[in-house]
C-alpha cells in the first residue's frame, strides 16, 4: 500500500514539481510510509522537508509551551514561507493523547499561530491520514481492517486510482451544477431542523487533490442565513479528545445555544475562541460510499456518501464565505435517517442522492 500511496499523494495531489521544496509533516507512527514519499518527490524533482514529531509531542507543547503558545518563533514563519507546497499526514499514535490538556491552550495556540495556517492556505496543501493502530482502536477495527477501509477510501484498490478519482470528480461537478441552481438548503433529521441560505456562493468540487481521501463538495453558507436546530449524530475526535452527541440551535446566523454529551467543555470553549466561533464558515455534501462506517475522524466521516457537515468557524474563501476565525470545527450529519432539500427539492433522502442527471458512480 505504502508505495502506491506515496504515488498518489506526490503526482496527484500535489502535483509536484521540479525545485519545489514540500514541507512534510507527519508523526513518527507514519515512518513506513515516510521513505516511499520522499522517493516519489525526489523522483518528481521536489525537495521533500520531512518533520517528524513524536507520539504526544504537540500535548507537551501545549503543557510546557509558556510564552510559544502566544508567539510564532521567527524559524516556523520563515520554513512556512519558503515552502512552497505543504503535506500534513495525520498519524496520531492516540488521538485522546490531549484528553486530559485544558482545551482553552490549544484554543488559545490556535488563535496565536493562525498566520501559519494562513500562510498554508494560500500555497498548494494536502491533508491525509496514515492507518495507526490508535486511530483502528477509536474506529473500532482490527489494524488490518482500518488498513483495508483506508485503501478502498483512497481507490487504492482499484488497478487506476487516479482515474477513479476523476470520474467521482465528473460525478461532482454534476451535483455542483444542481447545487448553483438553488438558494437554500434545508437539513431534516431525527432532532435536525436547519435552514441555511447558499444564494451566489460557489461551490468547490473536492476530489482528493485537498484532502486524501476525499469526495465532497463544499461551500461556505450566507454568514447571518442559519436558522433552526441541528444535532450531529457522528462522533469525532478533536483536539484531542472525543466529541459526541452535539447540538446547536441558531439564530440569524449564530449559536444560541449548544450542548454535547460528551466533550461539552472543549465545544463551549471552541465558541469562544472568537467572535466568528459562533457562525457557520463551511457546509458540504458526503460522496465517497467506500467510507461506509463512521470512524471519528473527521477528515474521513465528512466525506462518507450520504452525510452533511458543517463547519463552525473560519469560511473558505474562495467560496465567497466571509466568516473569520481562527477555529474551523467541523462536524457530521448522517442523512441514512433524513434528507437534504435545495429550494424545498429532495437532493439527498435517507443517504442516498436523487433528483440528479448523471447517477454515482459506485453508490450502493
Amino acid at each position: 500500500m505504502e508505495a502506491r500511496f506515496a504515488e498518489l499523494l506526490a503526482a496527484y495531489c500535489l502535483e509536484a514539481q521540479p525545485g519545489e521544496v514540500v514541507l512534510v509533516e507527519a508523526e513518527t507512527p507514519a515512518l513506513p510510509l515516510l521513505p516511499h514519499l520522499k522517493r516519489a518527490l525526489l523522483r518528481r524533482g521536489a525537495y521533500p522537508l520531512i518533520r517528524l514529531s513524536y507520539p504526544g509531542e504537540e500535548r507537551d507543547f501545549l503543557l510546557f509551551g509558556g510564552r510559544w503558545l502566544e508567539e510564532v518563533p521567527e524559524a516556523e514563519l520563515v520554513l512556512y514561507q519558503r515552502a512552497d507546497k505543504f503535506l500534513r499526514v495525520l498519524s496520531a499514535e492516540n488521538p485522546l493523547e490531549a484528553v486530559a490538556v485544558d482545551p482553552a491552550l490549544a484554543l488559545r495556540r490556535q488563535r496565536a499561530w493562525r498566520p501559519l495556517a494562513e500562510l498554508r492556505l494560500g500555497k498548494r496543501w494536502a491533508l491525509t491520514l496514515y492507518p495507526t493502530v490508535g486511530y483502528a482502536v477509536g474506529a473500532g477495527m482490527g489494524t488490518e481492517e482500518f488498513r483495508a477501509y483506508l485503501q478502498r477510501a483512497f481507490f487504492l484498490d482499484r488497478e487506476d486510482p487516479v482515474a477513479a478519482w476523476q470520474e467521482l470528480s465528473r460525478f461532482q461537478e454534476g451535483l455542483i451544477r444542481r447545487l448553483s441552481q438553488g438558494k437554500e438548503l434545508r437539513i431534516r433529521a431525527p432532532g435536525t431542523d436547519l435552514r441555511l441560505s447558499v444564494a451566489g456562493r460557489t461551490w468547490v468540487n473536492s476530489d482528493g487533490r485537498r484532502n486524501m481521501p476525499s469526495g465532497e463538495v463544499f461551500t461556505g453558507p450566507v454568514e447571518d442565513s442559519a436558522e433552526g436546530e441541528v444535532r450531529f449524530n457522528l462522533p469525532a475526535f478533536v483536539g484531542g479528545r472525543r466529541v459526541e452527541g452535539v447540538y446547536l440551535r441558531f439564530q440569524e446566523g449564530q449559536v444560541v445555544e449548544a450542548r454535547a454529551e460528551v466533550g461539552e467543555d472543549y465545544l463551549r470553549a471552541a465558541l469562544a475562541t472568537d467572535e466568528g466561533a459562533r457562525r457557520l464558515g463551511e457546509v458540504g455534501i458526503g460522496t465517497n460510499f467506500a467510507l461506509d462506517r463512521p470512524t471519528g475522524l473527521v477528515l474521513l466521516d465528512e466525506k462518507m456518501g450520504g452525510t452533511v457537515h458543517l463547519a463552525l468557524g473560519r469560511s473558505y474563501p474562495e467560496t465567497g464565505g466571509r466568516n473569520e476565525s481562527a477555529l474551523h470545527l467541523d462536524l457530521v450529519l448522517s442523512l441514512k435517517e433524513g434528507e437534504l432539500l435545495l429550494d424545498g427539492e429532495p437532493l439527498l433522502v435517507d443517504g442516498r442522492f436523487v433528483g440528479l442527471p448523471v447517477p454515482h458512480p459506485w453508490e450502493a
